[in-house]
């Protein structure tokens, strides 16, 4: 609510397209809140792509710029790859565990961290948590998407996607 408040005095009403602002925010906005409310593999999925979709439409807001557009595909390319490979451990769990549910998969953590695919899908769950949260050696894409406008920055970067990766 703080970042949308300082967006409203921070960009110029008459020089920039604050409709496309503000939809892309909510987005990501939307995409958090299904991050931290879903309850199935693939529906956490879902939203933790959706924040990198919504990511590169905030960062690259400033289109016309070379830097917000080199900025945002950078930091897709490398979350969305992070995202595959989060997916594929998350299946490697669901497979494991019988189960697309995080509540059941939960409930049966000491069979699943005993099967022989565990560490596998921990290591793809970690680097896809890792591309998110830029974390070494994956923090290339942060510093880049700091083109975005101010407020962008401020909510994205340092409170959010940040936030999503160690969630």
């Amino acid at each position: 609510s703080l970042v949308v408040l300082y967006s409203i005095f921070y960009l110029n009403k008459e020089k920039e397209q604050l409709h496309n602002f503000y939809i892309y925010l909510c987005i990501f906005m939307t995409a958090m809140l299904g991050v931290v409310q879903s309850d199935h593999v693939i529906t956490l999925y879902l939203f933790w792509e959706l924040t990198s979709i919504s990511s590169f439409l905030l960062i690259a807001y400033w289109f016309n710029k070379d830097k917000s557009r080199f900025g945002a595909l950078k930091s897709m390319m490398i979350t969305v790859m992070g995202g595959l490979l989060m997916l594929g451990g998350f299946v490697l769990l669901a497979i494991m565990g019988d189960s697309y549910s995080i509540r059941e998969l939960i409930s049966n953590a000491s069979d699943i961290a005993q099967g022989e695919y565990f560490t596998i899908a921990l290591i793809l769950i970690l680097l896809g948590a890792f591309t998110k949260s830029a974390q070494f050696p994956f923090y290339i894409w942060l510093p880049d998407a700091m083109e975005a406008p101010t407020p962008v920055s401020a909510y994205l970067h340092s409170a959010t996607m940040v936030k999503a990766g160690i969630y």
